[in-house]
C-alpha cells in the first residue's frame, strides 16, 4: 500500500534539506589546496592534535641539583619537539589550586603518539611533572605562528 501524501511530503521535507544544505554550505575564495594538504587539514581546515595539560608530579625531590637538569632538559625537549614539527603551542600556567604548571598542543594523531614524545622529557620521566592527554580538534594553521613566533621577542628567560 502506498501513500501518496506521505511520500509528497517525504520529498518536499527532502527538497528543503537540500535547500537548506545548499543554502548554508560556503565555498572559500581563498582556499589553497596546497596549503591545506601540507598542513594535514580537512574541508573544515581542522586537524586533530593532542592537548597535554601538564601538572606537578609525585616526585617531590629536594635534590636542586635533580631538579635543575631535569628542568633544562625539559626546556631542550620543548626546542627539539618545535624542530620536528611536533610540538605548536607550549607555555606556563599561573599558579592554581590543581596544581597545573603548563600545556602543550602536539601535532599528533593519537595519544599513544603523545605519550611517546613525552617520555622524552626528562621532567616527565622523573615524574617531577606528570601529564594529562586529550584528542584535541583545532585549526590545521596553528603551526604557522611559529614562523612568526622568533621575530617578536627581545629577550629569553
Amino acid at each position: 500500500m502506498t501513500y501518496p501524501a506521505f511520500a509528497s511530503f517525504h520529498s518536499v521535507l527532502q527538497e528543503r534539506g537540500k535547500k537548506a544544505k545548499a543554502e548554508t554550505t560556503t565555498v572559500n575564495p581563498a582556499y589553497d589546496a596546497a596549503l591545506a594538504k601540507k598542513l594535514g587539514a580537512d574541508d573544515y581546515g581542522m586537524k586533530s592534535f593532542v592537548l597535554v595539560i601538564l601538572k606537578t608530579g609525585p616526585n617531590t625531590t629536594a635534590d636542586a641539583a635533580l631538579v635543575s637538569e631535569c628542568f633544562r632538559g625539559h626546556m631542550e625537549n620543548i626546542n627539539r619537539l618545535v624542530k620536528e614539527g611536533k610540538l605548536v603551542v607550549a607555555g606556563p600556567l599561573a599558579k592554581n589550586e590543581q596544581h597545573y604548571r603548563g600545556i602543550f598542543i602536539l601535532s599528533v594523531d593519537t595519544t599513544e603518539e603523545a605519550e611517546k614524545l613525552l617520555e622524552s622529557d626528562p621532567a616527565v620521566r622523573e615524574k617531577l611533572l606528570a601529564a594529562d592527554l586529550y584528542q584535541w580538534y583545532g585549526s590545521a594553521a596553528l603551526p604557522l605562528y611559529l614562523e612568526q613566533a622568533d621575530k617578536i621577542w627581545k629577550k629569553q628567560p
